[in-house]
């Protein structure tokens, strides 16, 4: 049986290690010239996914049991991750940085989806509340990363605009 700790732990531990592979592979575009994009609504994720994780500790019972369907489908979810992690390489990172010339990737899940992380984390937020039974908390987080997201992507699709309208004007 997966307890809500155990799962929370390794959720924590995804996350932590994204971060420093994303600030790692921010670094390296910054070092291309990489510009940027909705800095200031950065630390509203981390607050959301750390609150995220937290009430999941404090407020769903430690020995309630996950319902294995919704786990599945969370787990499933991680690969899809990975896939995305994987095409994005060197790119990949949990901020908006554009490298001016450079266009968006087009192979991968992106041939399917436009925003495939942004997809993951929409279902997988209020997924693992809700695979224990915690709806309340699954509705409330879910809504709130939405709007973090539309918000998001926003700024993504401008940032994508600005750069490819300054690499026509100086091709």
């Amino acid at each position: 049986m997966i307890t809500v700790p155990v799962l929370v732990a390794a959720v924590a531990f995804q996350r932590l290690w994204e971060l420093r592979l994303a600030a790692r592979n921010a670094r390296r575009l910054c070092a291309r010239g990489a510009v940027e994009y909705g800095a200031a609504h950065y630390p509203l994720f981390v607050a959301l996914h750390a609150a995220w994780l937290l009430s999941l500790l404090l407020l769903i019972p430690w020995q309630r049991r996950a319902d294995p369907a919704l786990l599945a489908v969370f787990l499933a979810l991680q690969g899809l991750r990975g896939w995305t992690m994987a095409t994005l390489g060197a790119r990949w990172t949990t901020r908006v940085f554009v490298v001016p010339g450079e266009t968006p990737i087009r192979r991968g899940p992106y041939r399917f989806l436009r925003h495939p992380n942004y997809f993951v984390v929409a279902l997988e937020i209020p997924l693992l509340p809700a695979a224990f039974g915690a709806l309340g908390l699954a509705a409330a987080f879910g809504i709130a990363n939405l709007a973090l997201l539309a918000l998001r992507i926003a700024v993504e699709e401008r940032a994508w605009r600005e750069m490819g309208a300054t690499a026509a004007e100086k091709g």
